[in-house]
């Protein structure tokens, strides 16, 4: 009697408890525009169905994949550039992306030591203001060294806002924030992942990367402020080698408006609430002409923006599509517009680590990259780490920035990529990959056994991180 009794309990307490986490899903999907990868929704709902006493904290701490803010047409701010010159163009200022900037003085760091020395003297020449966005910033030899010119640079007057996410701070060993603050340096958190873990956001990264020194320098690209993405650090206990990464910097109006990205980030950290973009008059800087875009994109974009452009790209691209990228781990609308591409005749490259720092991750590649080696796709493999992040598309386009072709980066993270679409930019780019390229060894399909099959769509499976 009491064994019937608990268990019809248990059995109303589960169907309650799946009632209102299908019910809250629904809501927030649909109300809340979070709208999802396929295998992320199912599952979701899976979950919901069999454990939901478990995935439903867990959906309220991680399950928002856009901010509520994303619900109205968002609109970039517009300055009033030319009209757009292409289709790439054309679709950017579809999804809200705003006009393209003029800029100068490009520099592309050909290694670790020359951005090293590009963000110090970016540093050291600040007059004003100093506004840096990382995800890591590692407490080493690197981190240490950037962290006291920062605090002297503070100590003389310049005012430092240094925007940190919430995450990452643990990753490369937690920065002493205490010291920052009481040198004068602003320093801010994205996200804390015990902030208020209700609201849905822990699971959503600021994985952008830029300083801005008065509005009219921007460094940027993908390397985090730790030893192993500019130099390394083979002394120390910590035995960081030399990762491969990209990064520049460049002078004009594409500046100021990296600045303004970096406001709208700054006031979501600070205050937890998402701020529009309003036009502030911004007059374009004279030179050269060449044209950029900055190409935010994460919960704070209504639409996928690099990944729409991404799939854009692929689908129109004619002669080349030449990537590097540390972690690949495509939907499949991205890989079906790479394959298709290579099977029209596109010269598809990409170039990998060998081996990432993420074994799961490179697990998860392999299906894929059958994939594209059927479709006459050449994949190369690099010895050593590579953490650079770059596509370039025939000769017009190259998005360069902080997003790796794996879900997580093109769904969740915060992620700031730049659009370059001058030939003679676009190709400096694509020297940087060809070099790399030389270096590197060519792909061979591994013989597929069942264990090796099963574990492989195990690890698809979770690939999403949520």
């Amino acid at each position: 009697m009491l064994h019937d009794i608990v268990t019809r309990d248990w059995i109303t307490l589960h169907s309650a408890l799946v009632v209102l986490g299908l019910g809250i899903y629904i809501t927030a999907s649909h109300t809340l525009k979070q709208r999802r990868h396929p295998s992320a929704a199912i599952a979701w709902t899976i979950s919901l169905l069999l454990l939901p006493y478990i995935t439903l904290p867990l959906y309220l701490m991680f399950g928002r994949r856009k901010l509520a803010s994303t619900r109205r047409a968002v609109k970039q701010v517009v300055y009033g550039s030319p009209a757009p010159a292409s289709a790439q163009e054309h679709l950017a200022t579809a999804l809200g992306l705003g006009a393209t900037a003029t800029f100068e003085s490009l520099a592309v760091h050909q290694d670790g030591h020359e951005a090293l020395q590009s963000l110090q003297k970016l540093i050291a020449g600040a007059r004003h203001t100093l506004d840096i966005c990382t995800f890591i910033l590692g407490r080493d030899v690197l981190g240490d060294a950037i962290a006291a010119q920062l605090m002297q640079r503070a100590r003389q007057g310049l005012k430092i806002r240094l925007l940190l996410d919430g995450i990452g701070i643990y990753l490369g060993g937690r920065p002493n924030l205490k010291r920052l603050r009481g040198a004068g340096i602003q320093v801010a958190l994205f996200v804390p992942p015990f902030s208020s873990p209700l609201r849905g956001r822990t699971n959503l990264r600021n994985h952008r990367k830029m300083a801005v020194a008065d509005g009219t320098e921007l460094w940027c690209g993908g390397r985090n402020l730790a030893a192993e993405y500019f130099e390394g650090d083979t002394e120390s206990v910590l035995k960081k080698p030399v990762w491969i990464d990209l990064s520049f910097d460049l002078r004009g109006t594409l500046a100021q408006h990296a600045q303004q990205r970096f406001d709208l980030d700054w006031i979501f950290a600070t205050t937890g609430k998402a701020a529009s973009a309003t036009p502030t008059g911004i007059p374009h800087f004279p030179g050269s002409g060449q044209r950029a875009r900055l190409v935010p994109s994460g919960p704070d974009q209504a639409d996928d923006t690099f990944y729409t452009l991404l799939v854009s790209g692929c689908f129109t691209a004619q002669n080349r599509i030449l990537a590097v990228t540390p972690y690949f781990v495509p939907d499949q609308t991205l890989l079906m517009a790479l394959t298709l591409a290579a099977r029209r005749g596109v010269a598809v490259d990409l170039v990998l680590p060998r081996q990432s720092n993420h074994r799961l991750a490179d697990i998860a590649r392999h299906t894929a990259l059958r994939e594209l080696v059927a479709a006459d796709a050449r994949i190369w493999l690099m010895p050593g780490m590579v953490h650079a992040k770059a596509v370039i598309i025939d000769q017009n386009l190259a998005l360069v920035g902080s997003a790796n072709l794996d879900e997580r980066s093109l769904f969740l993270n915060y992620e700031l990529m730049v659009a370059f679409y001058d030939r003679p930019v676009v190709q400096q780019f694509a020297d940087w990959i060809t070099l790399l390229q030389r270096r590197a060894l060519p792909y061979q399909p591994r013989q597929l056994s069942l264990r090796r099959e099963l574990i492989e769509g195990l690890v698809r499976w979770v690939a999403f991180q949520l």
